[in-house]
């Protein structure tokens, strides 16, 4: 089960993990309000507890009684709490560039602004100060950090059809204007005290330029008791673009480690 980011995103650019399809069966679903999904602009079921319902429907649907979850970004904090509300519905777990602590998120997001062009740090610094980030200026230092820090080599096609499918409302409710101006119903979100009670076979991956930086990550990954971690050369926020054979890789030789373990129970 693949958990794409946002929230409000789509589930495009996690096409690549669908060549897992040669071991098992892989679901990939737009989260309501994004991508193909209905869109909303409904608050009631902008949050977490929506989302893992929605998530647990869908299971049952499928009439799937066990299942390894992928989440990437955003999903990672619904992935870890779906396994709070359903363990024994999880068999594994990976997680994408979590941002398992908003609070130490944002500030390396900001610290990672100050590597901007002085322009770009102005226009932030402006509108953060007005409170206002609808300005040509704020959305042109966005796309420079986007190229930096989320996508290096994004796919055209993907990328395109994401952007036009792109909940803003969702995001801004619960997230905020941007990657690094956080002001949403997530802003204090911090589930690392929830890690060390995971008990099932983990792997923890992040880009080596990626916004949520790998530091923090190694970190989160140390309180997950036998989590496996994995930095992602070269890449971003969204690795299945910026190093797409590696992802899937070290994603395959995972679950295949995660089945035998199972197995062997």
């Amino acid at each position: 089960m693949l958990l794409h980011g946002g929230p409000g995103f789509s589930s495009y650019y996690l096409k690549p993990f669908e060549d897992l399809g040669d071991d098992r069966i892989v679901v990939r679903y737009d989260q309501l309000g994004g991508g193909k999904s209905d869109p909303t602009t409904d608050t009631t079921r902008f949050t977490i507890a929506h989302f893992v319902r929605e998530l647990d429907s869908l299971r049952s649907s499928l009439g799937v009684a066990s299942w390894h979850v992928l989440g990437h970004s955003w999903g990672t904090i619904l992935a870890l709490e779906y396994y709070r509300a359903h363990p024994d519905r999880v068999a594994s777990l990976v997680f994408g560039s979590p941002v398992f602590d908003m609070p130490a998120y944002e500030r390396r997001a900001n610290q990672l602004v100050a590597t901007l062009s002085d322009s770009a740090q102005r226009a932030v610094r402006r509108a953060v100060a007005a409170g206002k980030f609808d300005a040509p200026d704020y959305q042109s230092a966005i796309n420079e950090f986007f190229g930096l820090y989320v996508f290096r080599h994004p796919v055209p096609a993907d990328l395109d059809s994401s952007l036009a499918s792109f909940n803003q409302a969702i995001y801004t409710y619960m997230q905020g204007p941007s990657e690094f101006t956080i002001t949403g119903t997530l802003k204090q979100y911090d589930a690392t005290p929830l890690l060390p009670g995971i008990g099932v076979p983990t792997l923890i991956t992040v880009g080596e330029f990626d916004e949520v930086g790998p530091e923090l990550v190694r970190e989160h990954a140390s309180r997950v008791p036998g989590a496996r971690y994995e930095l992602l050369a070269g890449a971003a926020h969204i690795t299945t673009w910026d190093a797409r054979d590696a992802s899937v890789r070290v994603v395959r030789q995972f679950l295949r480690s995660a089945d035998s373990t199972r197995a062997r129970r």
